[in-house]
């Protein structure tokens, strides 16, 4: 076993940012339910809205309360956008549901359960780089269209969207927008007031705060149904005890992405331009995923045919190198990459895909480091296997 550890599946999980821990062992003691109107009560209320504040800041909401609802995280988030349009499409005739092949499982789940409730939903493809075709939006909107839900920026190969050409598109034909920005914010600037969506979903863990904590943004006016019914936390959209310790957590994790946003962004393009060189130049025969310049600065997703992506895995983690193979919410499928395989790879490239995502723990030496071990792991694989370099060459021919 490597005593060195170098983790770059920041796009899993992120480790808590020591200023939010020490923030949140400061206010270990902010215990008291913040719906009661005692004074230890009012206090964490107070907190709780502090935080909202920063959160909503994070995405350009300056005015967070009444349009951002805390949740258990982006999955609960998405659920509840998507609950919402059960609710008002099931008896009417808007109720077309538009989605990409390449969201985020628990979105794709809930576009296929509203499709077996009746609802007409239309998955958008992709090219080959994963951006969705507006020709093809343009085509399947129209005035029964209830939602587009679309993500910012995807998980496994990083590749950015223009959601603000998605709600003019939408808009147009009347629509609900929707989008996921659990891997986008923080990481590039979004800003939910500017965009124009009615819906943004984030997940506190991926910004270096604790997990079971997210949020759910909502535009004034725009329809929504609670998840989980109760009492009246949450404006009367998200029953259940405030969970003090993870919103206060979240506020603080917030604040500090948006005060280090442009330092993060230059920090992860150069560590993950160094990375992708240093592959090209060392490991013949591959295939980079994703877009070149829309692109997650930290996310670097990278086939290499001829060597299974989980035998990859695994021989970097005997390394001390943490990556994946893909979303982590997917890692117990032995199936290829629906985000992959969506942008037209085929099968065995699929197969043989790492993500690598980089934060705010890595350094040059880090990468020297994967650079070193990588090549000869991918030598020994290929070695291994049945498949020759003249047939990986030939699997690489046409995939742009």
């Amino acid at each position: 076993m490597n005593n060195r550890i170098v983790y770059m599946d920041y796009n899993a999980t992120t480790p808590l940012h020591p200023l939010v821990k020490e923030f949140m062992v400061r206010e270990l003691d902010t215990y008291a339910n913040a719906s009661s109107m005692h004074e230890l009560g009012r206090q964490a209320r107070s907190a709780i809205e502090d935080a909202r504040a920063k959160v909503g800041m994070l995405i350009g909401e300056d005015s967070a309360t009444n349009t951002l609802i805390f949740t258990s995280g982006g999955s609960e988030s998405n659920n509840t956008v998507f609950a919402t349009m059960f609710h008002i499409g099931r008896n009417s005739k808007r109720n077309k549901i538009i989605t990409t092949a390449i969201e985020h499982p628990c979105v794709l789940n809930a576009a296929k359960w509203l499709d077996a409730e009746g609802f007409p939903v239309h998955f958008l493809s992709v090219d080959a780089y994963g951006k969705i075709d507006f020709n093809e939006l343009e085509s399947v909107l129209d005035d029964s269209t209830l939602l587009v839900s679309v993500m910012t920026a995807n998980n496994e190969i990083g590749t950015i969207q223009d959601i603000a050409r998605v709600v003019e598109l939408a808009k147009a034909k009347g629509a609900l927008v929707h989008t996921d920005a659990t891997q986008a914010a923080g990481k590039i600037p979004v800003n939910v007031k500017a965009l124009g969506v009615d819906y943004a979903t984030l997940s506190c863990h991926k910004i270096y705060g604790p997990k079971g904590i997210g949020a759910l943004y909502i535009k004034k006016g725009s329809p929504i149904e609670p998840l989980i019914r109760g009492g009246h936390q949450e404006y009367g959209y998200r029953a259940g005890t405030y969970n003090n310790l993870g919103i206060l957590g979240f506020g603080e994790a917030a604040r500090l992405a948006k005060e280090n946003l442009q330092t993060y962004q230059s920090k992860m393009s150069a560590l993950r331009n160094k990375l992708r060189d240093g592959i090209e130049q060392k490991v013949p025969l591959i295939h980079i995923n994703g877009h070149r310049t829309d692109v997650l600065p930290n996310t670097l997703n990278v086939s290499f045919p001829g060597a299974e992506g989980e035998s990859i895995l695994l021989y970097l983690d005997l390394a001390g190198i943490e990556v994946s193979t893909g979303s982590a919410c997917a890692s117990g499928s032995l199936d290829p990459s629906h985000v992959l395989l969506a942008t037209g790879l085929g099968p065995e490239l699929a197969h043989g895909s790492i993500r690598f995502s980089l934060g705010m723990y890595n350094t040059e030496d880090d990468v020297d480091y994967v650079l070193n071990e990588l090549p000869p792991i991918i030598e020994r694989l290929r070695s291994m296997s049945t498949v020759k370099a003249e047939d990986i060459a030939q699997t690489l021919q046409g995939v742009k």
